[in-house]
């Protein structure tokens, strides 16, 4: 059974989540405070944490950037708050999705569903190593090496290379990289995929503001670099 963690301030949104969490099977532990948030990822180890953004104590935000320092463990990010940038900060501080409030409990249940399975390593299967030049995508290992160094990348973050590595040099639109993420047919907000792109590169180019890697395709999307094209 797979134990989520759900962080708000409000009983009754946090009673509502652990209902409908825990009617879809999984275990639910519960705080109201950024600090709380913290021992417990510590204490626990929650496979999944819901995490409100306007929260007592600390903010949202800086439990996430704590978090993100310690562990890769999935983060939904919850919000009430209308101004995108929020989101955005959250995503690029290494949550790997987001609701708005009011949300919907059963696309909550849909959504850490499929942040789950995106963090779970798939069974073994021949052909899983993905190779773009000096980048090796490894789905088994659900690991990541780029020029020989390892990189520790968040469940989405791996999904979205593995995508893009899987056909070096294809051009994928924001729209069909969140159709690989999530894999459900959510209306998400395609910015969210600038912000996992920022991370990625961070952690994987020698230079994140001249990538050599994950390349941008201006008014199309993003694509892997294709060592033929360079041998070419």
């Amino acid at each position: 059974m797979k134990t989520v963690l759900v962080v708000d301030d409000e009983p009754k949104i946090v009673q509502l989540a652990r209902d409908y969490l825990e009617h879809a099977g999984f275990a639910v532990i519960t705080t109201g405070d950024g600090a709380g948030a913290l021992q417990l990822a510590r204490t626990r180890r929650p496979d999944l944490i819901v995490l409100d953004l306007g929260l007592p104590s600390v903010d949202g935000l800086d439990v996430t950037k704590t978090l993100r320092a310690e562990s890769s463990v999935p983060i939904v990010i919850l919000t009430a708050r209308d101004d995108e940038i929020d989101r955005i900060v959250g995503l690029e501080l290494g949550a790997d999705d987001y609701m708005t409030k009011p949300f919907s409990p059963r696309e909550l249940v849909a959504r850490v569903r499929s942040v789950l399975r995106r963090s779970e390593r798939p069974a073994s299967q021949p052909g899983e190593r993905l190779l773009a030049g000096d980048v090796v995508v490894d789905r088994d290992r659900h690991s990541v090496e780029v020029a020989g160094r390892p990189v520790d990348l968040t469940a989405t973050e791996f999904a979205i290379l593995a995508e893009l590595a899987a056909q070096p040099g294809r051009v994928f639109t924001r729209s069909q990289l969140l159709d690989a993420v999530h894999g459900v047919a959510f209306e998400s907000y395609e910015r969210a995929i600038d912000a996992h792109v920022k991370n990625i590169r961070r952690k994987l180019e020698p230079d994140p503001h001249a990538p050599r890697y994950l390349l941008t395709v201006h008014g199309v999307g993003y694509r892997l670099a294709d060592p033929a094209d360079a041998a070419g």
